[in-house]
């Protein structure tokens, strides 16, 4: 594994030991940065109409579309550590 993966990994297990919970926008951001570095590009279909916490969650992943999975990572790891400082 190498060492963005790994700091990546570590990342996501770091932030469940946040003191409090982010605003939504952060959240949507680590969510979409986490999928996009672990997954890449969305190819789901889009959430029916009335799930919209769904829609947003799908809207923040499609707007990464075309980031590489490690600058997602690079991203996602910056984010953690910025927040739990």
């Amino acid at each position: 594994m190498t060492d963005l993966r790994c700091e990546f990994d570590q990342a996501a297990k770091d932030i469940q030991g946040l003191a409090g919970r982010p605003d939504n926008d952060t959240l949507l951001k680590l969510y979409a940065l986490y999928k996009q570095g672990s997954e890449g590009d969305l190819k789901r279909a889009q959430p029916g109409f009335f799930d919209f916490v769904g829609t947003a969650k799908h809207e923040a992943w499609a707007q990464l579309s075309g980031v590489s999975r490690e600058e997602a990572m690079r991203r996602y790891v910056a984010l953690v550590h910025q927040l739990l400082a």
